[in-house]
């Protein structure tokens, strides 16, 4: 049995195995609780989109640097092949109007060889006259792209860029050398391109006063949160351009109205026969 011992002007002392003292507890209450879980919400919903920009900033950050490698690789091939620039010969298909020409280029080399909705291997130096000078596939794709390859919709795709068809094509009027570029600041090289109509590494821009001048070729993408695109340029800096109008219509359609038509211009303004070039 349990003893207490009291001396006289001492607090009373519990022998060995005596019970503690019981402390009072008082639990939450229901409303107490969900005045908690609220105040939870509200944070929560408070610190999302911020969380969320800073991703889409981080994004746009690992783009532009890939885009940049990507450029530096350009420009060494150039330095290692007394100034031709990199082959980009591969097309897939042209469709203007109701006109339909058969794909062509597609037995050519050229800096990438991929059909990006289609094709689920890697970059590699089997299918990219670049890659001996970044030995890296993912550098060839932008990290805010999440489209899959056609039928796997866990394999993202190997290729979210596109070259300007200012660039070594048979089908344009091109430069072939690095130096006939006369304003290399003023001539895009890569760019970000829309995922819902990329497929083959050419993009297309027709020069403004052809008969097709108003008529998307290509289309850029306009994701990072700022409806616009990352695009390289031959001098070797990155741009990001914020567009008028929103993208994602269809390749080889004409502008949608006066800002897209305007967002045309702007990267017409950047190909061979304008800007100084």
């Amino acid at each position: 049995m349990n003893t207490v011992e009291s001396q006289p002007g001492n607090s009373p002392k519990f022998s060995v195995g005596a019970s503690s003292p019981q402390i009072a507890r008082r639990a939450f209450t229901l409303v107490e609780l969900l005045v908690v879980i609220a105040i939870i919400a509200i944070l929560a919903s408070l610190l999302l989109p911020v969380l969320s920009r800073g991703k889409a900033s981080a994004q746009t950050i690992d783009c532009i640097d890939h885009l940049r490698q990507l450029q530096l690789a350009f420009h060494m091939y150039a330095h290692d092949n007394d100034n031709t620039l990199v082959l980009n010969n591969f097309v897939y298909l042209v469709v203007m109007g109701s006109t339909n020409q058969p794909a062509v280029g597609e037995d050519k080399d050229s800096w990438c060889h991929s059909i990006a909705p289609l094709d689920p291997n890697p970059i590699s130096s089997t299918n990219s006259l670049l890659y001996d000078y970044i030995r890296n596939p993912a550098i060839y794709h932008c990290p805010a792209d999440t489209s899959t390859v056609t039928g796997q919709p866990g394999l993202l795709r190997n290729r979210s860029f596109n070259m300007s068809n200012s660039i070594q094509m048979d089908q344009a009027d091109h430069f072939s050398k690095e130096t006939e570029i006369r304003a290399p600041a003023n001539l895009f090289v890569f760019i970000d391109t829309d995922a819902a109509e990329i497929t083959d590494p050419t993009f297309g821009v027709v020069p403004s006063g052809d008969y097709f001048q108003n008529w998307w070729l290509d289309v850029p993408a306009d994701r990072h949160n700022t409806r616009g695109c990352n695009l390289t340029f031959a001098d070797g800096h990155v741009e990001t351009w914020k567009w008028k109008a929103p993208k994602g219509h269809l390749v080889n359609t004409p502008t949608t109205g006066p800002d897209d038509t305007d967002d045309l211009r702007r990267l017409q303004n950047s190909i061979k026969g304008a800007g100084g070039n």
